[in-house]
């Protein structure tokens, strides 16, 4: 289904006005959870579809069975990068045919392992690039690029690390 930019103002115009009155009602949880219900070193994530069973890259010795964290982690950023990306094309009134989202970036495993205390721990160097079919202009590109950076909840959520805390059973 296609949604008009007039279509998406309509729908967002009663949430933007009810967070300006009320900012408190804004804040939104988001949950997730993973238990180690799977044999091996694996972590069985529950998603909004079926559980998804993560495991160690094969660089830091998995088999390549199960899920990569670092691969989930790129799917959930394109996911919201390309969302984010649609919502703001609407917004600009920017009619996109098609579009391609790819998530890059790499990890060195020596930190991982603990190889190398010097050697970088997480996923580096990570890019988006969007791909889109659409009657733009450069400049109108770049300002969709720029918002779409801003607003990408996950992509924002990376400038941050996580606390992490573990607690007894």
């Amino acid at each position: 289904m296609i949604i008009t930019r007039d279509e998406l103002r309509s729908a967002q115009a009663p949430l933007k006005q009810q967070y300006r009155d009320n900012p408190e009602s804004a804040v939104t949880p988001i949950t997730a959870t993973a238990t180690f219900s799977e044999p091996g070193i694996t972590a069985t994530v529950e998603t909004w579809s079926e559980p998804v069973r993560a495991g160690l890259h094969t660089a830091t010795g998995g088999s390549g069975a199960d899920a990569c964290s670092g691969d989930m982690l790129m799917e959930a950023l394109v996911g919201c990068a390309g969302v984010t990306l649609r919502s703001v094309a609407t917004a600009m009134g920017i009619p996109v045919r098609s579009a391609e989202i790819r998530g890059e970036g790499m990890f060195d495993a020596r930190g991982t392992l603990g190889v190398d205390r010097d050697a970088e721990i997480g996923v580096q160097d990570v890019r988006i690039i969007a791909t889109v079919d659409a009657d733009a202009t450069d400049e109108q590109l770049e300002r969709l690029a720029t918002a779409t950076e801003r607003y990408c909840v996950v992509g924002q959520s990376l400038k941050t690390p996580p606390a992490i805390e573990v607690r007894r059973a």
